[in-house]
């Protein structure tokens, strides 16, 4: 996998693996470029909850059809999933992302140029074409540079993204809209990841043995660590992409990862729209500015979650206990009264959602190994976002049916819940296979630190 000469027992590079003393450049360079372009591609996603309180009638949008424009970004967003993962695998992660970081940008900015619903309508759908690969072909950047034990922190700090680009691009957005119309906002916002495209080209490598800054040691330490990954995972499916989606645990991943994410954009995309009602039609930047704190909050117990879930191994835990918080905040927000306590429900509901991030997706790399994960992750990925339209859609949907936004929140409270239940007993570690491996997910303690297998 690298140049770098290799001596000297096996099993040395397990120890090497667990003792943490090797460099660690790999956390400076790689995680900072990944987030950056990930920001803004989530900016771009996302500022639509930020402009569409302010766009005044500007295309004749009802709550329904808000709801629509946030949500059909979602169904343009499942078919490059597997696709870009399978290039991501076999070809290049970072060619993969190059190409559609350019696409998107491209996409983003002509998204401000539109003339009607229907041409908004299509222009998030195409923004989502473009961006659906980019998340499952970053994973497979991750996993050739951080071995299991490093993955739920690795892929926390990436994603992490999420809630700092809310933080910063929330009150930006804001100010602009109060010195710009929506479609400038739409347009200069689009432009970034063109600039960042250069970056990443420059920065980034698909793996160790191919980064100019990384030393031996350190590419001698993660060629053996992933090595011991991929040899202490159980054999899926004969090694097929179909027969490792057929199991069982892939396919419960997928209705998770559904659900929760239905309550995850359904909320995150209505947020400010919320606090706007809370201010009593505040200023966009108002707005803005109180739209980046409960973000704020998510942030650090996003991190925080994923740095116990790898010194744990308790994976299910690590995401089924921060969504039942986040049920109880979602329904509490609707019951009680006050501009303070209802913001700080919503902090409460923003860091529940939020925090199962980096367990989440540190989980396929454990059932699966390297040569078919790509797929399974497209596959989950692809299928559970679907939530990110019915999530949308339905609070909107409802709101103008019920005129009320209890209703739409308390379903989503109810799509968190088959969330939990599902990760809860649908991912239960499954008896041990002859030889180590278990027909499930493996047990917490067989992920603990104290373990040779993570």
């Amino acid at each position: 996998m690298n140049d770098a000469p290799r001596t000297g027992d096996p099993t040395a590079g397990t120890a090497t693996a667990l003792s943490g003393a090797v460099p660690a450049k790999r956390w400076l360079y790689v995680i900072p470029v990944a987030a950056i372009m990930y920001m803004l591609a989530y900016l771009d996603r996302n500022n639509v909850s930020v402009v569409l309180p302010y766009m005044h009638g500007d295309l004749d949008l009802s709550n329904a059809d808000k709801g629509l424009a946030g949500g059909i970004f979602f169904l343009g967003y499942v078919f490059l999933q597997i696709p870009a993962a399978v290039l991501a695998q076999r070809w290049s992660a970072r060619k993969t992302v190059l190409i559609l970081m350019v696409a998107w940008g491209l996409s983003a900015v002509l998204s401000g140029l539109v003339q009607s619903r229907a041409q908004f309508y299509a222009a998030r759908f195409v923004l989502g074409f473009f961006e659906g690969g980019v998340w499952p072909a970053v994973l497979i950047l991750l996993a050739s540079w951080f071995p299991l034990r490093e993955r739920a922190r690795a892929n926390a700090l990436w994603m992490a993204c999420l809630p700092l680009s809310s933080v910063l691009m929330a009150p930006l957005s804001g100010w602009m809209l109060d010195h710009a119309s929506w479609r400038w906002v739409l347009v200069l916002q689009g432009v970034p990841p063109l600039l960042w495209a250069l970056v990443w080209w420059f920065a980034v490598s698909d793996r160790p043995a191919q980064a100019r800054w990384i030393s031996p040691a350190e590419a001698d330490h993660l060629a053996r660590a992933l090595a011991a990954d991929e040899a202490a995972k159980p054999a899926t499916g004969g090694g097929s992409y179909l027969g490792a989606v057929r199991q069982r645990s892939v396919l419960v991943l997928i209705g998770v990862y559904f659900f929760w994410i239905t309550g995850f954009y359904g909320f995150s995309l209505w947020l400010p729209a919320v606090i706007k009602e809370l201010t009593h039609n505040g200023s966009a930047t108002e707005v803005g500015l109180l739209t980046a704190v409960p973000f704020t909050v998510a942030l650090v117990v996003m991190i925080g979650n994923a740095v116990w879930s790898d010194r744990t191994g308790r994976r299910r835990q690590a995401v089924a206990i921060p969504l039942v918080v986040g049920i109880a905040a979602l329904l509490l927000g609707q019951a009680v009264h006050g501009a303070v306590p209802r913001m700080l429900l919503l902090c409460v509901t923003a860091a529940a959602v939020y925090a199962p991030y980096g367990p989440f997706w540190a989980i396929p790399g454990q059932l699966l190994r390297f040569e078919v994960v790509a797929v399974a992750m497209g596959l989950i990925n692809a299928l559970g976002n679907l939530g990110g339209f019915a999530g949308p859609y339905l609070v909107g949907w409802l709101t103008d049916v019920t005129g009320t936004s209890l209703t739409g929140f308390a379903v989503l409270a109810g799509f968190l819940a088959v969330a939990v239940i599902l990760v809860t007993l649908g991912l239960r570690p499954g008896p041990a296979r002859p030889g180590g491996g278990s027909a499930g997910i493996p047990s917490d303690e067989a992920n603990s630190p104290s373990s040779s297998v993570s």
